[in-house]
């Protein structure tokens, strides 16, 4: 299935699922998320997308804003329980959120790839975090999301494998 903020993440099976961290300014990146997301769905993966339709740049970037907080929250939660990220930074774009993330993945969540070709603004940075925590780089999204398949497949067949192991103990 593809999740799209801010709907429900009802019925998503987490340990197949690859959460695709960005860029998105709106106006500016491509909307890569379409491609990905469904080729990756085609892969009998679930997908969450955080790309929200209706966003609205008037909207106060506030705690206290409900459309705000629920967009964040919905992002951090698939951030947090997605068995895979795929981090997209666009030549032309800023992303400090995608980049808020990304710092946050290199502490908690290993199970990641990063797309960062050059002229994105920060690429230095970007290269140096991933040599530094061991987080792979490839070339193109369709790269990232071919090792996001296989991933995902070879965590499934890992915890098939400890099943089978643990149910003859």
């Amino acid at each position: 299935m593809i999740f799209r903020a801010p709907a429900p993440i009802m019925g998503c099976d987490w340990n197949k699922a690859v959460f695709l961290a960005g860029s998105i300014e709106m106006g500016e990146a491509e909307h890569w998320q379409i491609t990905a997301a469904h080729q990756l769905n085609d892969a009998g993966l679930d997908v969450l997308d955080p790309r929200r339709l209706d966003w609205d740049d008037s909207w106060v970037q506030s705690i206290n804003n409900k459309q705000f907080r629920e967009q964040v929250e919905w992002e951090l939660l698939g951030l947090e329980m997605a068995q895979f990220r795929i981090f997209n930074f666009l030549p032309g774009t800023k992303s400090p959120v995608t980049m808020f993330e990304f710092g946050l993945a290199t502490g908690s969540f290993t199970d990641s790839v990063v797309v960062c070709p050059e002229g994105f603004w920060r690429k230095g940075n970007i290269d140096i975090v991933c040599a530094k925590y061991g987080i792979p780089q490839v070339k193109t999204l369709d790269e990232a999301v071919k090792l996001a398949i296989e991933e995902v497949n070879h965590a499934q067949e890992l915890l098939k494998l400890y099943d089978s192991l643990e149910k003859t103990m």
